[in-house]
Parts: C-alpha cells; sequence; structure tokens
C-alpha cells in the first residue's frame, strides 16, 4: 500500500508539473520591462516571451506579436524554445508510461515485474522533464539579472523577472519530486513488494527448516559463540533422544507376546 500511495502521489505532482511547464512554455510573461528612471511614456508594460512580445499600453489596449522569423533570433532564445517542447513532450510520454504501470491500473495486470519497471520508466521521464525546463529558466534569469545590473544597458532596455520563470521553476521542481516518488515506489516494489515468501515457510522463519524425523534445525549463525554452541547442543541433545525413543519405542513393540488365535484386536492402535 506504501508504494501505491508514493505511485499516486508522484502521478499528480508530475502532471501538475507537466500542466505548469506548458502554461509556461505559452505564455509571454517570461521578461516584463523594468520601470526604471523618471521618463514617462505610453507603454506601460512590455513583455517577451519565447513565441511572442506583447505591449500594455496606458489606454488599455493589449496587444501581442509574434516573431517573425525563427532562424533571426538569438541562439538562446532557440534553445529555450527546444527544451521547453522537449520538456513537454517527454511529461506526456511520462504521464501515458506512469499510468501503464502504476498498481491501480489494469494494464498488464499479469505482469507485475513488467508493471513496476514500466512506472519507474515513467518516473525518470518526469526526472529528465523537470531537468529540461530547469535549465532555460535559470538560463533567462541568469540573463536577466545580469542585464539588469549592467550599467553598459538604458534604464528603458532593462527588463525584470516574469511570472513564467517562476511558475517554470516551480513546475521543474514538481516534475523532479514526482519522478522521483514514482522510481522510489517501484524500486520499494521490486526489492521487497507484493507476493514476496520466506525460504522457510509458515510457520517457520528463513533458515529453520523440518528433518524427517520432526526435528527442527536451523541455520541461523549468532553472533555470541556461546548462543551457537547451546543451539547445536540442543539439537544435537534432541536428536539423540528422538533416537533413543524411537529405539525403546521398537525394542518394546518387540518384547510385546503375539495376539493369541482368534482374539480381535482391531479396535486397538
Amino acid at each position: 500500500m506504501a508504494s501505491a500511495a508514493l505511485e499516486l502521489m508522484g502521478f499528480f505532482l508530475g502532471l501538475l508539473g507537466m500542466l505548469g511547464t506548458l502554461v509556461a512554455t505559452v505564455l509571454p510573461y517570461w521578461r516584463i520591462s523594468a520601470h526604471v528612471g523618471s521618463n514617462i511614456v505610453t507603454v506601460v508594460m512590455n513583455m517577451r516571451g519565447l513565441w511572442m512580445e506583447c505591449v500594455y499600453q496606458s489606454t488599455g489596449a493589449f496587444q501581442c506579436e509574434t516573431y517573425n522569423s525563427m532562424l533571426a533570433l538569438p541562439s538562446d532564445l532557440q534553445a529555450s524554445r527546444a527544451l521547453m517542447v522537449i520538456s513537454v513532450v517527454l511529461s506526456i510520454l511520462a504521464v501515458a508510461m506512469a499510468a501503464l504501470g502504476m498498481q491501480c491500473t489494469l494494464c498488464l495486470e499479469g505482469s507485475g515485474a513488467v508493471k513496476s519497471r514500466i512506472a519507474g520508466a515513467g518516473g525518470g521521464l518526469f526526472l529528465s522533464a523537470g531537468f529540461l525546463s530547469l535549465v532555460p529558466v535559470a538560463w533567462t534569469t541568469h540573463e536577466v539579472v545580469q542585464t539588469f545590473y549592467s550599467s553598459n544597458i538604458p534604464a528603458g532596455m532593462k527588463y525584470e523577472l516574469g511570472e513564467c520563470l517562476y511558475l517554470g521553476l516551480a513546475s521543474a521542481l514538481i516534475s523532479m519530486l514526482g519522478g522521483g516518488m514514482l522510481s522510489v515506489s517501484c524500486w520499494e516494489e521490486h526489492e521487497g513488494g507484493r507476493g514476496r515468501r520466506h525460504g522457510g515457510g509458515y510457520p517457520y522463519p528463513s533458515g529453520v527448516a523440518m528433518t524427517a524425523s520432526g526435528v527442527r534445525t536451523t541455520t541461523q549463525t549468532y553472533r555470541n559463540p556461546t548462543v551457537q554452541v547451546g543451539v547445536a547442543s540442543r539439537g544435537q541433545t534432541l536428536l539423540r533422544s528422538t533416537g533413543s525413543s524411537e529405539s525403546s519405542a521398537h525394542a518394546g513393540q518387540g518384547a510385546k507376546k503375539p495376539p493369541a488365535a482368534g482374539y480381535d484386536i482391531t479396535g486397538y492402535v
């Protein structure tokens, strides 16, 4: 039950991280114009994202324009686009694989080992997706902070951190946390999960067996030599006492006189 709860928690965290990464990829709130200086302009806010640039004017007009050429964009923006798209694709694949491999689903129900491995693979994809989305977020954050504190850039061209950077950071961490929980639940189920049986069998633990004469013998090793010697001596004494009792029983049976002819002994043991 513990591994099933971890799987459900990891799945929902990974799904939440995927949705957050998708929203952060689409929205243009990566860089927001900083209000630095005393210049009064008509443009209240200028926002730049991975796919478009938007302008909010003081009159209430809100206009967005997508980037015309992909090849004309800076290399860091192109890399950020590619990493975020790959992260979303990996998250979708991770959701599908985790849904197939979780214990609460009916898919691949006959093979428990295969289901656990598929769930673990989904957790690994969530980890990879979270790491890939964390790279462009951290990269853009560093560039915005470095540009803001640079004295060579005019005040009107400086930007601040947008909401998508915070959302992307939180989504990346949530995705990695969910993937880690899925991987841990798969490892716990593989090591000591459902259907595990002890070697000795009920009611004796592992290392204890029954001999042909009905005597329990153990192969466990104790750290205290006195206890080990005592266990061995008790086993040998029990074997000797059992053998002597059996021999005496056979001798007693042989010493009995044969029953008389015609005497009914069917009621005796």
